[in-house]
């Protein structure tokens, strides 16, 4: 199936952490195509979500290297731009009742999917996904969607 780009700017994305992190802190070869998914936010094309947990996992991973108010500056900064999903009981329960290997990524996932408006997970890791009934995609395959 391929997209054009006005399906494109419908979608409500989940973005995961590594993708994320590639964004601020630069990681090559990553960040292009990362950077190209936060530019499609920014624009208005799509909007973009991440969970409580992908924020303080990237909080955490940032910390290593920054002060806690440059890591802090960064997140605001990213939440003018993207937006939180909702955690429940309902999204752990899914979770810990999923087939899923990794919890992490199965709360992201119930997080997406309960939602009802994430169509696609964007993440660098699909395997880690394999579980998921919403689509999931890399950022480059994402951004180099057919016309």
């Amino acid at each position: 199936m391929s997209w054009s780009r006005n399906t494109i700017q419908m979608k409500k994305i989940l973005i995961d952490t590594d993708v994320i992190l590639d964004f601020l802190i630069d990681r090559k070869p990553f960040s292009d195509n990362a950077a190209n998914v936060i530019q499609l936010c920014e624009d208005g094309k799509i909007q973009g979500y991440v969970t409580p947990v992908i924020i303080s996992n990237v909080y955490y991973l940032l910390k290593r290297h920054s002060t806690h108010q440059q890591v802090i500056s960064s997140l605001k900064l990213l939440l003018k731009i993207i937006d939180v999903l909702f955690m429940d009981k309902k999204v752990v329960h899914d979770a810990l009742n999923s087939n899923f290997t990794d919890f992490e990524d199965a709360l992201q996932n119930f997080s997406a999917s309960n939602s009802g408006k994430i169509k696609i997970i964007i993440t660098r890791n699909k395997k880690d996904f394999k579980h998921s009934r919403l689509k999931v995609m890399t950022p480059e395959e994402f951004t180099t969607m057919e016309d």
